[in-house]
């Protein structure tokens, strides 16, 4: 019960659906056990001893117990289930809320499917068991205290003998909930798995037809729904063995009733309508009993669920800083790196080492290496999406911990090399990182991202709809829409993060030009691989495996026989044979 007892905030809040639907269920399980007493009255008054005209009573009695009954069963059942729903509903925004602020470091482990699962699939099952399993557990626990009471008043002894299977009964349900436990945790890391495969594959579907790997694909989608399948079964058999063993226990339970109990008859210690009562209030105790297998298989899927879901919410959350109060702040841009080290999830090579960088206010710098070389590094610790491990990082003469995270990121433009934009309308995505944005400021942005002529020629323009990660658009024209999107944000400091690789010549041309507009007065770090991306750039670093290899301007450097040199000669190189060719 500890998981329950570490998500009870999610549930307590609505503690008086539960009590309502409890109250109900006291006066459902009441009703149920006075069926076997009329039972009893009718064949003992009306037919044994010939009181016939009773019978019309008590039918008519029964009838109006009935629907006493249902409707106690309509509201156990509705604030039951609303009790369920409103706990799940805290459960699965506080789940996504927390998603929100995880460290980036957490993300680079964790699998999309397995998060789906977990906020769909982990917590409906949890959902299930607050709106459903509790209440049959509470049930049980009702009706085989009311029957036991009825029984004793009718027979201490019949009752002694009947109940002499029930410990071997509970033994059997013991041993039921320490197997299938378990195995549900399996199950349930099974489907996450499965979930998983079928994201990647959707997501990945244009490389996988590309590459003609439909039916590698379909065998990998095999083999985990073979283990999904194979985790089902283990509990299959589980069930297998365990229910049929409660079921023989509890008709042990009715044969000895019905030996004992009609010993009891003949000798005229029990009427025939106690022995009848007696029969019916048995199974409302062995009934319970073994049902008590599927609360438990209830219980189990919901605690395997309940422990998922806590795996997320024990998660540390980065640290923020000190929370900023009022409006942010908008900075001047200047960025210092003092001997700054990187190291990923542990690993024994650094990412950065001993980096240092000084990025007066309003300058651009320039940031060049090959791949792998530490250059993204240092943007993720500008925007905090890592925490370094060594040295020190300063923005306005304050260190970059002291800042707010959301008031440092809102001083902050980026353009990432990958561009996602969300599926709703281009001006949506436009001015996702400021909402407030005119459309005169929406158009004039895209203006100057070259993105304003091909968005106007839509159908619906700036209201068009884009599908999933943006599917309908060129890599081009979502690099420019994430230029785009940036420039609205009107940031002290411009993060270019080779955002001009999917673009043409003509069209990396037309941008640079109104970016230079555009970085006029803010700080620029642009990450690029063409070299006249970054040839007029203040100061230009060059990195080889996260250290800084060279530094200076493009002048400087080309006057030095290194690595830039080197990167520069083979580009040039290349371009020169492309026009020739041409």
């Amino acid at each position: 019960m500890q998981t329950f007892k570490r998500l009870a905030r999610f549930y307590l809040p609505d503690k008086k659906f539960f009590f309502l639907s409890l109250v109900a269920l006291v006066f459902v399980t009441a009703i149920t056990v006075i069926y076997p007493v009329i039972l009893q009255i009718a064949i003992d008054v009306g037919i044994r001893d010939g009181q016939y005209g009773i019978i019309p009573y008590l039918a008519v009695g029964l009838i109006l117990i009935m629907a006493l009954k249902g409707g106690a069963t309509y509201v156990n059942q509705y604030f039951g289930d609303l009790f369920g729903v409103r706990s799940v509903y805290r459960v699965r925004q506080t789940l996504y809320e927390k998603l929100q602020f995880l460290p980036f470091r957490y993300y680079d482990n964790a699998k999309t499917g397995d998060l789906m699962s977990r906020l769909t699939a982990d917590v409906e099952a949890f959902r299930f068991f607050l709106s459903f399993g509790f209440a049959q557990l509470v049930n049980f626990v009702l009706l085989v205290g009311f029957a036991m009471i009825v029984m004793f008043y009718y027979s201490v002894p019949l009752t002694l003998v009947t109940m002499v299977t029930l410990p071997f009964l509970a033994v059997a349900v013991y041993k039921f909930d320490k197997r299938v436990h378990p195995g549900f945790r399996q199950v349930r890391k099974s489907l996450a798995n499965l979930n998983t495969k079928v994201q990647e594959n959707v997501s990945g579907m244009h490389t996988v037809k590309a590459l003609s790997q439909e039916t590698t694909e379909k065998n990998r989608f095999e083999t985990n729904n073979d283990d999904y399948r194979t985790k089902n079964i283990n509990i299959s058999d589980i069930w297998g063995t365990y229910f049929p063993l409660m079921e023989l226990i509890g008709n042990i339970s009715a044969v000895l009733l019905l030996g004992f109990g009609g010993y009891l008859a003949v000798q005229g210690q029990l009427t025939p309508g106690e022995l009848t009562a007696f029969f019916s209030l048995v199974w409302f105790i062995i009934g319970p009993i073994m049902n008590l297998g599927f609360i438990i298989n209830m219980f189990s899927q919901s605690k395997a669920s309940g422990e998922r879901l806590l795996e997320i919410l024990d998660e540390p959350e980065r640290s923020n800083g000190p929370e900023q109060t009022g409006a942010y702040r908008k900075l001047a841009g200047e960025v210092s790196f003092k001997n700054v080290d990187l190291r990923y999830n542990n690993k024994s090579k650094n990412a950065l080492t001993n980096i240092t960088i000084h990025a007066p206010v309003g300058s651009t710098i320039g940031l060049v290496g090959a791949t792998g070389a530490g250059k993204s590094s240092i943007i993720q610790l500008i925007l905090r999406f890592y925490e370094k491990t060594g040295g020190e990082i300063v923005i306005d003469g304050k260190p970059i911990e002291e800042y707010d995270v959301k008031e440092l990121r809102q001083n902050v433009g980026i353009v990432l090399q990958q561009t996602f934009l969300f599926s709703s309308s281009i001006r949506d995505n436009l001015a996702y990182g400021n909402p407030n944005a005119s459309m005169e400021e929406i158009i004039e942005a895209a203006k100057r991202a070259d993105a304003h002529e091909f968005i106007d020629s839509l159908p619906d323009g700036y209201n068009t709809v884009l599908g999933e990660r943006g599917l309908g658009l060129s890599g081009g024209q979502k690099q420019r829409i994430a230029i785009a999107r940036a420039m609205i944000m009107n940031p002290s400091i411009l993060v270019l993060d080779d955002s001009t690789s999917a673009v043409d010549m003509q069209t990396e041309t037309k941008i640079q030009k109104a970016m230079k507009e555009i970085m006029q007065g803010r700080t620029t770090f642009i990450i690029a691989h063409r070299i006249s991306s970054v040839k007029h750039c203040d100061q230009i670093y060059v990195l080889d495996e996260g250290e800084v290899e060279q530094q200076g301007t493009h002048e400087q450097l080309l006057q030095k026989h290194g690595l830039y040199k080197r990167i520069y000669d083979i580009q040039n190189k290349d371009q020169q044979y492309v026009l020739q060719k041409a």
